[in-house]
């Protein structure tokens, strides 16, 4: 007869603690690349600064098209 020796049972929370690890790395990596593909798109639209005139009553707006 052969004995068999009993099998050890994980604890489920080890196997749930790295499921959150990957998933946490797998986000990281994630949102570097978006910001990295983010980073490396030309600026687009134009500038645009709000001065209020000295004594003048009301507020002028001046936009600029960004070269």
């Amino acid at each position: 007869m052969t004995r068999r020796v009993p099998r050890r049972r994980r604890s489920p929370y080890g196997v749930w603690a790295l499921r959150a690890a990957g998933l946490l790395i797998v986000l990281a990596v994630g949102i570097a690349l978006g910001q990295a593909l983010d980073d490396s798109s030309p600026q687009s639209g134009t500038n645009t600064s709000i001065r209020t005139l000295v004594p003048a009553r009301e507020t002028v707006t001046v936009t600029v098209p960004t070269p």
